[in-house]
């Protein structure tokens, strides 16, 4: 199905939802104002329009503002990428993005104003710029422009695409950019099409995204539960309690998250969590980020059957899916791969269960990294599977287990350490909120293990504090494995998708010891 199904038969029911001003975009304006957005793109300049072409691109800068979803759905049925950015990213960072995906337009909002404003004399006159609020310095407001054009379909209407960014964190960013199909937009993409019905979308649902929009899962979870017909509610900020609020008021079936979002969650006290009916919830959709199986363990006990967990990544590899009952009995495994291999990373060559190595898949859909031939050929086997860069192994039923990202394997003494495993156990401390663990070098061993930590409250005494680390660690790891040193951190530098920059606590502690 596609919106304008549902316009058609529930004109007047919610598309999506503001659950902080409580806006409600209703099905017949959502494909009212995304029809006249693409008549804004699309058409002429001497038109009134900014005369993209199918293929073409724009991208946004926006926080999860009520234009999101519309614009989300403009390209959707202009032919058009769609470009979403975070908010966190400097200016240089967010124009390289800008000028490497092509985008002919970009959209902000007033939130950004700031940032907005140095990237458009960054950007200079190469593109048009775009403010979703009134308009401010260089940016016109989008809103007259696009109520001055028709809510007519254009006649050359086909399906568009999102274009995400890679997150950065070794090297540049790269575009993930998949082949459009030139289908009609009710001609939903197959392999979205079957995700929606292994996880049970229907036109009842009502769906809540925790994380920013600009954000893989979220995005296409959005857009897949609404092609069914379900309802968006839409937060522009995740706090723990708010989201339980949230999750009772509007009686949400679907939701995604991250591990991040758990582990705030299961910080509340016993009587904030106890106090909020979600007895409606029937799916709780995380991944982007590995889970502790702590944390798992208490969110199943808490919520039950809904916790779902997904693995894959922005280019279409992956795509697993394991329930709560099917975790329980493989615990820590993110799913049953009909299509999964772990290679040697040297030879290539396939390994045998439980020994651990790159994952690579059998690729579903084809993508490749946009204006990088060299990258998209390298994440290739000779088997033509391609792989994400993590690591991992499956067990003797075919059960896949993540082992770390291969770039942050820890080689101390000659022994192979994955900091996920010494995270885990970190996070694991009634102390600890957050932890990032990274190899370090050494005269002796090469690397040290090295972790940085978030506590609950800063410490009193913090070497008192690394003695009560290094004990607790040493309950369930091996000696190699236990942190050598450890440093204290207000907040780590991980966004809301759940992902953790480690490169920027390496350059920390690396400029820490240079003294500069």
């Amino acid at each position: 199905m596609h919106p304008d199904v549902h316009a058609e038969t529930r004109p007047d029911e919610p598309a999506y939802i503001m659950s902080a001003t409580k806006e409600v975009v209703t099905w017949a304006q959502l494909r009212d104002r995304s029809r006249q957005g693409a008549q804004l793109l699309r058409r002429p300049e001497s038109e009134g329009g900014y005369g993209l072409d199918v293929g073409d691109g724009f991208a946004v800068l926006l926080d999860n503002h009520p234009r999101f979803i519309e614009l989300l759905w403009v390209s959707q049925r202009s032919g058009l990428y769609l470009t979403p950015m975070s908010w966190h990213l400097t200016a240089s960072e967010a124009e390289y993005i800008v000028r490497d995906s092509g985008a002919k337009v970009l959209f902000v909002c007033a939130a950004f104003e700031s940032l907005a404003g140095e990237l458009a004399q960054r950007l200079g006159d190469s593109v048009k710029l775009v403010s979703v609020d009134t308009a401010f310095g260089d940016f016109v407001a989008y809103e007259p422009l696009r109520d001055a054009m028709p809510a007519q379909p254009r006649d050359d209407e086909t399906f568009g695409d999102d274009m995400l960014y890679t997150s950065g964190t070794t090297g540049r960013p790269k575009g993930i950019r998949r082949p459009l199909t030139g289908n009609a937009i009710t001609d939903f993409p197959p392999h979205y099409a079957r995700w929606a019905r292994a996880i049970g979308y229907s036109d009842q649902s009502i769906h809540y995204a925790a994380g920013p929009l600009y954000h893989a899962s979220p995005l296409h979870n959005t857009m897949i539960g609404m092609t069914y017909g379900g309802t968006v509610i839409v937060s522009q900020r995740f706090d723990p309690e708010d989201a339980l609020q949230v999750l009772q008021d509007y009686q949400v079936t679907h939701s995604n998250w991250v591990p991040t979002h758990f582990v705030r969650l299961l910080r509340l006290p016993e009587k904030v969590r106890r106090r909020y009916d979600l007895s409606a919830l029937q799916l709780a959709l995380h991944g982007a980020a590995p889970c502790p199986v702590w944390v798992k363990e208490q969110m199943i006990e808490w919520w039950g059957n809904a916790i779902v967990e997904y693995y894959g990544g922005s280019e279409g590899l992956g795509g697993l899916v394991i329930t709560a009952e099917a975790w329980l009995n493989h615990r820590g495994s993110v799913g049953k791969p009909s299509n999964a291999h772990i290679l040697d990373e040297e030879t290539k060559e396939e390994l045998p269960a439980g020994e651990i190595g790159l994952i690579y898949f059998e690729p579903i859909i084809k993508m490749s990294y946009h204006n990088d031939p060299r990258k998209t050929a390298g994440i290739m086997s000779p088997q033509g599977w391609a792989t994400l860069g993590d690591m991992g192994y499956l067990d003797a039923d075919g059960y896949l287990y993540l082992a770390d990202r291969r770039a942050d394997l820890i080689i101390t003494g000659g022994v192979n350490v994955y900091p996920r495993e010494v995270e885990d156990r970190l996070l694991a401390h009634p102390k600890v909120v957050d932890a990032a663990v990274f190899g370090v070098p050494s005269d002796d061993w090469g690397e040290t293990v090295h972790a940085v930590v978030q506590l609950t409250e800063p410490p009193v005494s913090p070497a008192a504090m690394r003695e009560e680390l290094d004990a607790f660690c040493k309950q369930e790891l091996s000696k190699v494995k236990c942190p050598r040193s450890y440093a204290f951190a207000e907040r780590l530098p991980r966004q809301e998708n759940g992902k953790l920059y480690k490169h920027v606590l390496r350059d920390a502690y690396f400029k820490t010891l240079s003294g500069s």
